[in-house]
This record gives C-alpha cells, structure tokens and sequence, in this order.
C-alpha cells in the first residue's frame, strides 16, 4: 500500500476552470485539489484537457472562467509569483543543447534568482541519477532521460513546491522510466506537490497517490491509486475513454 508521509497543505487548485477555444469546449468546469507531497496523475486521450489543464496553472493560457491557483494565489492575478513556485517539465524538455548539463543548471536556477557554486550544481546533478562524466557534456549528446534529470535537477535547485509535468516519460525506456518514478517519490516525500499529465496506465498506477481520468475536457473519474490494481485501472480507463 502506498502511504502518504506528509503534512497536507494545499499547493494547486482549480475552482470551476473551463478553457474555451472559439465553440470548443477544451476543458470544462474542473475543480481539484492537490496537497503538498502529493503526486496527481492524470490520464486520458490526446485532446481530454490534460495539457490545457497544465498549461493554465503554468499561465501559458487565460481561462475562459473560473480560477487557476498556486499556493493560494490566482495564476491570471499573480503570474510572476506563482511562477515561482513552479518546476515545468514537457514531453521533450527545452534546453540549451550547445550547454553542458551544469551550465544549463547554473542559468536556469539564476534565472530564478540562485547562484550555487559548481560543486553545488553538480550535487543537484548527481542527486537525479546523472552520471558525474555527464555533467560537463553538451545536452545535445545526451538521451532523453538525461536532459529529463537536468529538469529534475533545476526543479530541485530553484526549490520549486509544485512540479507540472506533460509525459514525462514517453519515451524513456523502462530503465530511465523507473529512474524517473523514484525521483518524483522523492520530491513528494520532500513536499513538493505533483500534477503529471500522462497516457502511462502501469506508471501513474505505480507512482501517483491519485488519479484522475478526463474525457472531452471533463474529469470523469477520481481515485485513490491504492484502492484499485493495475488491471482494474487499466478496465476502467478502456470503459470511461
């Protein structure tokens, strides 16, 4: 059984969010919460309002109507404060490939207004896995699980409280995909806040405390990861889809 080890404390909300493109409908009337330390998997279809879910607590896009909030704070109010609390990884996470994985590391935590040393920078590193011979290597000759651990790494260092996450391990095999899953334990056990958006049934099942299934913009099902298997998940997901 999965438990939680953590104080809750509510990190994200959606409070009757809907996001309307033109007549289409692309998320509607969400609301959930979800606490410090907890990690929220949802799964649904290309175009079910997973990334739109994403993209409004990220800011990128304006809601149609109701409220989008991190820590409290409405993100449309509040943008650049509630930025800071946020760690973003995408499916193909955007670095500078030209940099090493530390100078990638060393720009985007002083962009968040850090400034570590070296040996710092490379514990942040080593933390998420990435071997120390990889460190000073451009990210153009890493792998996709590398650069997913650099973004782990600048999660990390710029003490992000919630992480957002849009497949994060499409792609990666199963080795890096395992590698992936113990770092998310690890920062929901430090009380970092999780919302992944995923089409990986075994692995939202195996990492997340909840999981949502959304269909046409709607989250349709809610459950608790440790009430259900993995087969069951996978029945549910089939029917409800």
């Amino acid at each position: 059984m999965q438990q939680y080890c953590i104080n809750y404390l509510q990190m994200l909300e959606a409070q009757n969010l809907s996001k309307n493109y033109g007549g289409q409908v692309a998320l509607n009337n969400l609301n959930l919460t979800i606490k410090k330390g907890e990690i929220f998997a949802l799964l649904g279809q290309n175009g079910a309002g997973k990334t739109t879910t994403i993209n409004l607590f990220l800011g990128f896009i304006k809601p149609s109507s109701g409220s989008a909030q991190i820590d409290g704070l409405a993100v449309t109010e509040n943008g650049l404060e509630t930025k800071k609390h946020l760690a973003y990884i995408p499916e193909n996470v955007m670095l500078y490939p030209n940099l090493t994985g530390i100078e990638n590391l060393a720009f985007f935590s002083s962009l968040a207004g850090f400034n570590y040393t070296r040996s710092e920078l490379g514990q942040f590193l080593s933390k998420t896995g990435l071997q120390t011979g990889a460190h000073h290597q451009r990210l153009s000759g890493y792998s996709k699980g590398m650069r997913q651990k650099v973004g782990i790494a600048i999660a990390t260092a710029k003490n992000a409280r919630a992480l957002l996450l849009d497949e994060p391990t499409s792609g990666l095999d199963p080795k890096a995909s395992n590698e992936f899953s113990l770092i998310l334990k690890e920062s929901s056990n430090n009380g970092t806040a999780v919302l992944m958006a995923t089409h990986d049934i075994f692995r939202a099942k195996e990492v997340a405390h909840r999981i949502g299934i959304m269909k046409e913009g709607n989250l349709v099902a809610i459950m608790n990861a440790a009430d259900i298997s993995a087969n069951e998940l996978e029945a549910l997901y089939l029917k409800t889809v």
